[in-house]
């Protein structure tokens, strides 16, 4: 049975993130060879911590070293916090971020526009409400948003 390597990779994350209280945001593997990088965005509420990004670098590092499922080749192992215009991916991110700035990226174009700004009014589960200004809101189906960021206040 092969391996898929970045699903391997994530499970791996995801289960070291929830061990430590941390919430895994996205996993990926970019580059080949001996220039691979094994890129890891981690979260909790109030931020991580130097200390929280080096105890799961340590652990998965150790976890893919053992299992040594990407084949033999070097990789750089990066573990961060996403930043303070973090990307939204999974349901539980829109239902925790209600209340705050977010731009969005459609699929199609809505009134030839895909890119948009505002608050993040509400969301039931399938559909986002994004607040434009005061007292106009645009409704979004989840499955037409392509990328999803926090928009952070200067």
């Amino acid at each position: 049975m092969k391996i898929d390597v970045t699903d391997r990779i994530h499970a791996i994350a995801e289960q070291v993130a929830i061990a430590a209280g941390l919430e895994l945001v996205d996993a990926q593997l970019l580059g080949g060879g001996r220039h691979r990088v094994v890129r890891l965005f981690i979260d909790k509420i109030g931020g991580v911590t130097h200390d929280d990004c080096q105890a799961v670098s340590h652990a998965v590092g150790d976890l893919i070293d053992a299992e040594d499922f990407i084949g033999g080749d070097a990789y750089t192992l990066e573990v961060s916090s996403p930043g303070v215009e973090r990307p939204l991916f999974k349901a539980k991110d829109y239902e925790r971020f209600v209340g705050q700035s977010v731009k969005i990226q459609l699929r199609r174009p809505i009134e030839k526009r895909k890119s948009f700004t505002g608050k993040l009014a509400a969301f039931d589960g399938a559909r986002v409400t994004l607040e434009l200004a005061p007292e106009q809101t645009m409704v979004v189906a989840l499955a037409d948003i392509d990328k999803a960021n926090l928009k952070y206040e200067w």
